[in-house]
């Protein structure tokens, strides 16, 4: 699993059948900046995430990817590698808040 933030959507007009009616999520994973670790910040990389649970831009997520993405039962039949699994209310590490959701 990671922490990433959602950026943006994508809309497809044609796709396989299976994926009609899935919210698509441009998604960028997070991590732990090393030196201070007070902060997430980005890896750089984006995804395509099927997001199940209404999440929006500028929400934080968990996301898991690859064959763990078909593991819930709304994605177990569909295909795709990153799908939306949580959205992050804090991130705790050590002492400190390093993110608080608005």
């Amino acid at each position: 699993m990671f922490v990433a933030k959602v950026t943006g959507a994508v809309v497809s007009t044609q796709k396989v059948e299976t994926m009609v009616g899935q919210k698509l999520l441009v998604v960028e994973p997070f991590r732990l900046e090393p030196t201070q670790r007070a902060e997430l910040v980005t890896t750089g990389r984006t995804f395509i995430a099927v997001d199940t649970l209404g999440a929006g831009v500028g929400d934080m997520v968990l996301i898991t990817q690859g064959s763990s993405a078909r593991f819930t039962p709304e994605t177990s039949k569909l295909p795709v590698d990153c799908v939306i699994i949580g959205i992050v209310d804090t991130v705790h590490i050590e002492k400190n808040n390093v993110y608080k959701r608005q």
